[in-house]
């Protein structure tokens, strides 16, 4: 029953269901943060891992169970399981480097989807938005790693080697800078990471300048085409 129920979600809606998830992601880190102990974070991102499984990974998958590529999300449930089990930052650091991974496959996928799939419609409009978090997403998970190997290279945040502790701190900041809020309550002090936040800030300029501007323009042309048709 749980394979047919995945099944229905398919290339034209898949996008709605990962819209919702991802904001509803955003939303709970905010609420884990403020509300629960650090360590729920853990079984928020192993949700945000299993909803990109199936609402990226499983849309074009006959054999949802069996593919080879559920493997890096099965590995990064069990490093996180472990991770957590053990208190090690060793195992941490690991769970954090394939979460990177599997966001940039997860990205790659949707880019896939939304660009070279058919024609424009509300559907990949919304792939595009979902893209657009995903790169928030991505580089927060840098933005940890950077802090955990270089302490001190941002100000404002807390000095410790737990990364459910800095990751909720680093997507407010990497979203900050995608969108160039620039707040300026947490700043880079190294070069390397004063690189990767203006560097950040150019693509999510350049992403919502172009991409998503063709996008929503060619489904307005091919909707306005569509009606010119039945008119005629």
């Amino acid at each position: 029953m749980k394979v047919k129920a995945f099944k229905k979600i398919t290339s034209q809606d898949n996008f709605i269901y990962l819209t919702v998830a991802l904001c509803l992601l955003l939303l709970s880190t905010a609420l884990a943060q403020q509300f629960f102990h650090a360590s729920v974070q853990r079984m928020v991102q192993s949700a945000t891992i299993v909803t990109l499984l199936v609402a990226v990974w499983g849309v074009e998958s006959k054999n949802f169970f069996l593919r080879k590529t559920f493997m890096l999300p099965f590995a990064i449930l069990v490093f996180s399981f472990f991770s957590a089990w053990l208190d090690n930052s060793y195992f941490d650091k690991l769970y954090l480097f394939m979460l990177l991974v599997f966001f940039i496959i997860t990205g790659l996928q949707t880019a896939k989807q939304v660009l070279f799939t058919g024609e424009i419609d509300i559907n990949k409009i919304l792939g595009a938005i979902c893209l657009y978090l995903l790169m928030g997403l991505i580089w927060a998970v840098i933005y940890t790693l950077i802090q955990l190997y270089i302490p001190g290279s941002f100000t404002n945040i807390n000095q410790n080697n737990q990364w459910f502790t800095l990751f909720p701190d680093f997507m407010y900041f990497s979203f900050v800078t995608l969108t160039t809020l620039g707040f300026g309550d947490i700043s880079p002090t190294l070069p390397v990471s004063r690189f990767l936040v203006y560097f950040e800030a150019i693509v999510g300029q350049f992403y919502l300048a172009i991409l998503v501007a063709n996008l929503v323009g060619s489904h307005m042309a091919s909707t306005n085409l569509k009606r010119n048709n039945r008119i005629n």
